[in-house]
């Protein structure tokens, strides 16, 4: 079936690490997508080659390493030549009614830098994956807009960015994983930049669910390895260095207290994620 006009302006990026197994549902959702860009960073699931088999129709660019989320997008974006770039975790599935439902939003609000779906749970119950910064305001709690609302904060997992809005800046890389979106966001806060969520659109998150490969209990080490080295480095960057060392210290004192609880109550991947947790805070250097 052709691509309406609509997808014909969507270009999708989708950023894989160890997801070989995302591959047969994603291939399935990006099916009517003609342009469709997948960036492997570094898998050693056999992502890189299987790839090809799911979504004959995607550019594979596979990089020898795992540069880090940002950077992974970063690369791709580069060589985005639509209107619009859809940017789409593994652990994502939209369909092309929603892509369409996007652009249209995009059409009305063409101030818009972004514009992201309704992110549903694999349930149907609806996640928060937007509201305003957090270093500006205090969340009340968990609400879902009635319609296209702007707001201050999307959830990287699923965005339609306009690429002329951004001047070619996209991803900070000092950001391996975690808070690149925050960053992201708040740049775009910061120049006045409009994002809108429109719930007419949705998309199926499937959270934390696009990493398996080989050793889970490394990925969940690095996800809190990272985690807080992110959050430090944002801190730093929008705050100061000395609010930054502040949570450096209470983060490493919290973690260290509940580390032995951890071990009681015995799970290896908590376990592991925070003993990534630990080792980040400690490595982290206000530079």
């Amino acid at each position: 079936m052709a691509a309406t006009e609509s997808l014909q302006q969507v270009t999708v990026v989708t950023v894989t690490f160890n997801s070989a197994h995302c591959l047969p549902a994603l291939g399935v959702a990006l099916s009517s997508f003609p342009h469709v860009i997948v960036v492997d960073n570094g898998s050693d699931d056999g992502c890189e080659q299987h790839a090809p088999q799911h979504i004959p129709h995607a550019q594979v660019l596979a990089l020898p390493n795992n540069l880090g989320f940002g950077a992974a997008n970063n690369r791709a974006l580069a060589q985005v030549q639509t209107p619009f770039a859809l940017l789409l975790n593994p652990d994502c599935e939209i369909t092309p009614q929603a892509a369409e439902q996007l652009v249209r939003t995009a059409s009305a609000w063409p101030d818009a830098a972004m514009v992201a779906p309704q992110l549903l749970q694999p349930g149907g119950a609806p996640e928060v994956n937007y509201r305003w910064p957090h270093l500006l305001w205090n969340s009340r709690g968990p609400a879902i807009t009635e319609g296209p609302a702007c707001v201050g904060f999307v959830c990287g997992a699923a965005m339609l960015l306009r690429m002329d809005a951004f001047g070619g800046q996209f991803f900070d890389e000092q950001f391996f994983l975690y808070y690149e979106d925050d960053d992201l966001c708040t740049r775009l806060f910061n120049q006045h930049q409009a994002m809108v969520i429109d719930p007419a659109a949705t998309a199926v998150h499937r959270s934390r669910g696009s990493v398996r490969g080989r050793s889970p209990l490394r990925s969940e080490y690095i996800r809190g390895y990272h985690h807080a080295q992110s959050k430090l480095i944002y801190s730093r960057k929008y705050q100061s260095t000395a609010i930054a060392r502040k949570q450096q210290r209470s983060l490493l004192w919290q973690t260290a207290l509940a580390l032995p609880l951890r071990l009681l109550a015995y799970n290896p991947r908590l376990l592991a994620r925070m003993w990534g947790r630990f080792q980040g805070v400690i490595d982290w250097k206000a530079i």
